[in-house]
């Protein structure tokens, strides 16, 4: 069976990684590595940085923003990092809510979210980009503005 494939053009892709279980900082520069294997070297990457635990009691959080160039297809990019989530120790539990609806957060070795693919939109039950959530949130946006260029 063909498939036909549209030319996905490079991009730059900026990705959210954040960890509150272990060894933090290792479990960060471990999905960093497993993502360089899948999508090559990255071009930037922030430092890290610490936060409280959001949305729940936890263990406070190391965070940082990564970012790649790439030519693959949006849900190309999702599987890739939900793939390193996994083999990381991830539970895959799909996203819990309370009786309001409301989203109910847990602790996690990794936690990778797609933040920006260059400047597309993207809106599926799957995925939303730019991150719905990114700008409510100075955990992701001090590490990506890093990275960006701005304060």
């Amino acid at each position: 069976m063909w498939r036909w494939r549209i030319k996905v053009e490079r991009r730059p892709v900026y990705l959210a990684l954040g960890s509150n279980l272990g060894d933090r900082r290792e479990n960060i520069l471990e999905a960093v590595r497993r993502l360089d294997s899948r999508f090559g070297p990255y071009v930037s990457f922030s430092r890290l940085y610490e936060s409280k635990a959001s949305g729940f009691d936890g263990p406070d959080f190391l965070n940082a923003a990564v970012c790649y160039d790439l030519d693959l297809e949006p849900l190309q990019i999702l599987r890739a990092c939900q793939e390193v989530e996994i083999q990381m120790g991830r539970p895959r539990h799909g996203i819990e809510t309370d009786g309001e609806g409301r989203r109910i957060y847990h602790s996690r070795i990794i936690d990778i979210d797609i933040l920006l693919i260059g400047d597309e939109t993207v809106d599926t039950p799957e995925l939303k980009v730019p991150h719905p959530l990114m700008k409510e949130r100075d955990f992701v946006m001090v590490p990506l503005g890093e990275i960006l260029g701005i304060s």
